[in-house]
C-alpha cells in the first residue's frame, strides 16, 4: 500500500508542480507528500525531482517515469471508481474547466444541479486557458470551436451566433455602421486567443476585406464585454452571453444581416475513462437545460 501512496503523490506532485497543491488534492499535508515522494527516491535510487525553496520540477528520470506511473494511477483510480458504481447515486468530487465566460452558461443553472446531486462537488475553474485535462486531472470540459484531439469524447452543446454589439452611450457619440465597411471608422474592440496570441476574425456572409480599427484586445471574454458595456467600442461575441444586455437596451446589435456562420461549445471528457455517473448526469443536465440557448 505505501508503494501505492508513493505512486500517487509523485503523479499528484508532478501533475501540479507543487507538494502544497498535492497535499490539497489528496487531502494531506505537503510534508506528507514530500516524504512519500522522498521514499519512493531512496527506494529507485534516483532523484525524481529539482527541488527549490518554491519550486518542484521532474528531472529526466522523473519525466519518464511519471508518463509511466500516471497511467497506472488512473487505472487504479478507474478501478476504485467501477467498485463505487455499484452504487447508482452520483457523487463525489467534479472537476470542470469552462472559458471564463463559461459562467454566463451554467450560473443561471447552478442551484438546480446541486439540489438534483447534492453529493457532486463541483470544483469549477474558468479560464480561457486551453486546460490539458488528462495532466491536470480535470474530469470534464466546456470548449468552443472545432475539437481535434483524439483521445477527447465529446457531445455538442448546440450552435450559437454571433453579434456585433455597442452600448447606447457609444452610438450617441458614433453613427451605427450601415456595413461592414464602415468599421473602419469605428473602436472595434478585439479578442486574443490566449494560446495563439492571434485576433479573433469578425466573420461576414462574404469574405470581406474589412479593415478593423482595433486600439484594444483582451485575451478574456468578460474584459471585452465590459468595456463594449461602458462605451469604449464595439465588440463581436456569442450571442447568448449578451441576451439580457440586448433586451435590457444596454446593448445595441449593428450588421446583423452581415454575419456569417454560427460557432458552436462542446462539452468533452477523456475517453480513457468510465463515462462516471457524476460526469454522466453532468454532462445530460448542459444538454437538457440548452445552456447556450439564444
Amino acid at each position: 500500500m505505501d508503494n501505492i501512496n508513493g505512486l500517487m503523490a509523485f503523479v499528484r506532485a508532478a501533475q501540479c508542480q507543487s507538494f502544497t497543491a498535492a497535499g490539497e488534492r489528496m487531502g494531506v499535508s505537503a510534508s506528507a507528500v514530500g516524504k512519500s515522494v522522498a521514499r519512493l527516491e531512496a527506494r529507485l535510487k534516483v532523484r525524481l525531482f529539482n527541488r527549490s525553496t518554491r519550486h518542484i520540477s521532474l528531472t529526466d528520470e522523473g519525466q519518464l517515469f511519471f508518463q509511466r506511473c500516471q497511467q497506472i494511477v488512473t487505472q487504479i483510480e478507474e478501478a476504485e471508481h467501477e467498485l463505487s458504481r455499484l452504487s447508482s447515486l452520483p457523487r463525489g468530487k467534479l472537476r470542470v474547466s469552462l472559458p471564463a465566460i463559461g459562467y454566463r452558461m451554467l450560473l443561471p443553472h447552478l442551484s438546480e444541479f446541486m439540489q438534483r446531486y447534492p453529493e457532486i462537488e463541483l470544483e469549477l475553474d474558468f479560464s480561457d486557458r486551453m486546460v490539458d485535462l488528462i495532466a491536470e486531472g480535470m474530469d470534464v470540459a466546456i470548449r468552443s470551436g472545432e475539437l481535434t484531439d483524439s483521445e477527447m469524447m465529446s457531445r455538442q452543446l448546440g450552435p450559437f451566433r454571433f453579434v456585433i454589439v455597442g452600448s447606447a452611450d457609444y452610438f450617441a457619440r458614433y453613427a451605427a455602421p450601415q456595413c461592414p465597411e464602415d468599421l473602419s471608422r469605428h473602436l472595434c474592440l478585439r479578442y486574443r486567443f490566449p494560446k495563439s496570441g492571434q485576433l479573433q476574425s469578425w466573420d461576414f456572409i462574404n469574405p470581406l476585406q474589412v479593415a478593423l480599427n482595433s486600439p484594444v484586445s483582451f485575451n478574456n471574454l468578460e474584459g471585452l464585454l465590459q468595456a463594449s458595456l461602458r462605451g469604449i467600442g464595439l465588440c463581436y461575441v456569442p450571442q447568448f452571453i449578451v441576451s439580457e444586455y440586448l433586451a435590457s437596451g444596454a446593448l445595441l446589435p449593428v450588421l446583423a444581416d452581415y454575419l456569417g456562420e454560427a460557432g458552436k461549445f462542446s462539452v468533452v471528457w477523456p475517453s480513457s475513462r468510465h463515462l462516471l455517473p457524476k460526469i454522466r448526469v453532468f454532462i445530460d443536465f448542459l444538454s437538457e437545460k440548452k445552456v447556450i440557448a439564444e
